[in-house]
């Protein structure tokens, strides 16, 4: 009995860690698409988004409305395609920990005795999701996979 549950074990592993790259690529799109969105927004919104920083006191508002649009517009095409993906959630993750320090600080000061509320404001899953991205990388369907394997084939024929 114990060498058919290891053997069942094992295969629910291998068929799990086959599943890795196709739902890395499925949180990438979607929320690389999603941080497109957004980015977008704010650039379009430019004076709208400056202005709500103002209120919630962030410095230079202005500047930090262009900085964030850029870092969710182009960031999030860049997790979309799975290009320099660990790299991009780096300013990602910090765009997501700024919106949640600014603007649900609550939320994170009650995130103990409330954590229902963490993870149903708007940035989490966005936070979330960079999270993943930069510890686990884009997976093997991504422009990094292609690139790694292109690069290791290049120094392998020399």
């Amino acid at each position: 009995m114990i060498p058919f549950l290891h053997k069942a074990y094992e295969t629910l592993i291998a068929s799990a860690s086959n599943l890795q790259s196709l739902f890395l690529l499925v949180i990438r799109v979607y929320w690389g698409w999603e941080f497109f969105l957004s980015g977008k927004g704010k650039f379009i919104n430019h004076d709208k988004i400056a202005e709500i920083f103002q209120r919630l006191n962030l410095p230079l508002p202005d500047l930090l409305a262009w900085l964030a649009a850029g870092v969710e517009c182009f960031g999030g095409l860049f997790l979309l395609l799975g290009l320099a993906s660990r790299l991009v959630a780096i300013p990602l993750v910090f765009t997501m920990i700024v919106a949640y320090v600014a603007g649900d600080w609550e939320k994170i000061r009650n995130i103990v005795s409330d954590p229902d509320k963490f993870v149903t404001a708007d940035p989490f899953l966005f936070l979330f999701t960079s999270l993943i991205v930069l510890i686990f990388g884009p997976g093997r369907v991504s422009v990094d996979y292609l690139l790694k394997c292109y690069f290791e084939r290049a120094t392998d024929l020399k």
